[in-house]
């Protein structure tokens, strides 16, 4: 195997109000708004259980992020020493994979609402999984 490529799919991408960076929120329980997870037809089979009430993680590539980032000041308070991004959860990292806690609203056949989602509109999908350790844990 090449470890130097690795070929991700998205497997959907987000729809939200949110915009700009700037005024993303750091993360969804700090006033993010609902968003939709609009699903690719090709991944349907493996959304067909996704339902209202769920708990889900959300796997995003955030193609905003500068990649070439290493170092930053937590939540960009440039009062707190520096640390390395894999200490942090910085956007900007060498590979911007965003992880969100969301909570399922509603189902519309491939458009799933959730609730909380800070990540921008346009942003890639590349998984969905369950919370490990909820009631209905697979």
């Amino acid at each position: 195997m090449d470890t130097d490529d690795f070929l991700l799919r998205p497997v959907g991408q987000v729809e939200s109000p949110l915009t700009d960076p700037a005024d993303a929120p750091r993360q969804g329980d700090e006033g993010a708004p609902d968003a939709v997870l609009v699903l690719a037809d090709e991944v349907a089979d493996a959304a067909r259980d996704i339902r209202p009430g769920m708990e889900l993680l959300v796997l995003t590539w955030l193609h905003l992020a500068d990649r070439s980032t290493q170092v930053v000041h937590p939540r960009g308070d440039r009062t707190r020493p520096q640390e390395g991004v894999f200490t942090t959860r910085s956007p900007d990292r060498p590979n911007p994979i965003g992880l969100h806690r969301v909570r399922v609203r509603g189902v519309d056949g491939l458009r799933v609402t959730v609730g909380q989602l800070e990540a921008l509109d346009g942003t890639p999908i590349i998984d969905v999984k369950p919370v490990i350790g909820s009631s209905d844990e697979r």
